[in-house]
C-alpha cells in the first residue's frame, strides 16, 4: 500500500489506500468505476473561509454575493443544482487571485473558467457549465436586453470591458447554441441580485448536504 500526498490550497492531507486517485488535485478513492471524493465540500468551505470576505469593488462581501445568489435562486424555486451553481458560481475568484486581477492589474484572469474546472473535479455539467458561461451571460444580454447592460453594478460594469464588453450578434448566436446557455443566463440573473447589503439568509453551512448529494 502506497501513500500519497495531496495538497490543494489550504486543505493539506495524507491518505492510505491501494485504491486511491486524484482527480485534478480533488482527494477521492476509487470503488469500482466510481470516483468518491473525500473532503471536497470542505475544501470548498475552506477557501470561502479564507477569501469570503474579500469584496472586489461591490458593496458586500463575496460570501455574501454568493450566499444572496443561491438565495435568490432558492426563492425562485430552481432545483439543487442551480442553487448549488448560484452558490459556487464565483469561487474562480480565490484561485489565482483571479479576484484581485481586476482592480489591481487591470486584466481579466477568467474566474469563470477557473470556477468551473476547479468545480468539475466533483460536481455535474449541469453545475459546472453553469459557472462556466455566467459570464458569457452577462455579455450575451448585453445585447439581447435594452437596458441590462446599464442595470449592472459599476464593479461589473468594469469587468464587462475586461472581459471584452457586449456580444456582437454572431457571438450572442453562438452562446445561445451552447447546450447550458439557458441555465447560464437565469444563474446570472441571481448573480446580479445578489449584491444586497444586509439581506438576511442562508448561512453558508446549511448548504453542506445539498452540495454533498450533487457530488459525482
Amino acid at each position: 500500500m502506497t501513500q500519497t500526498g495531496h495538497k490543494s490550497g489550504l486543505v493539506q492531507k495524507r491518505y492510505k489506500s491501494a485504491t486511491e486517485s486524484r482527480v485534478r488535485g480533488l482527494p477521492c478513492r476509487q470503488t469500482g468505476d466510481h470516483l468518491m471524493t473525500v473532503d471536497a465540500i470542505s475544501e470548498i468551505f475552506a477557501l470561502f473561509e479564507r477569501f469570503g470576505g474579500l469584496g472586489y469593488g461591490e458593496h458586500v462581501s463575496q460570501l455574501s454575493h454568493m450566499l444572496q445568489s443561491a438565495h435568490f435562486a432558492r426563492e425562485a424555486g430552481e432545483g439543487d443544482a442551480m442553487i448549488a451553481a448560484a452558490l459556487l458560481h464565483d469561487v474562480g475568484q480565490f484561485i489565482n487571485d483571479a479576484g484581485e486581477a481586476a482592480g489591481r492589474n487591470g486584466v481579466d484572469a477568467r474566474h469563470e473558467v477557473l470556477g468551473a474546472a476547479y468545480l468539475a473535479r466533483a460536481f455535474p455539467p449541469e453545475i459546472t457549465e453553469a459557472v462556466r458561461l455566467h459570464v458569457d451571460a452577462k455579455r450575451y444580454l448585453c445585447i439581447a436586453e435594452p437596458g441590462y447592460e446599464d442595470s449592472l453594478s459599476a464593479a461589473s460594469k468594469l469587468s464587462l470591458k475586461l472581459q471584452g464588453g457586449p456580444f456582437t450578434a454572431d457571438e450572442a448566436a453562438a452562446f445561445r447554441a451552447q447546450p447550458y446557455a439557458e441555465e447560464a443566463i437565469r444563474l446570472r440573473r441571481y448573480d446580479d441580485l445578489g449584491k444586497q447589503p444586509d439581506l438576511a439568509v442562508m448561512p453558508l453551512g446549511d448548504y453542506r448536504r445539498l452540495l454533498a448529494n450533487l457530488i459525482r
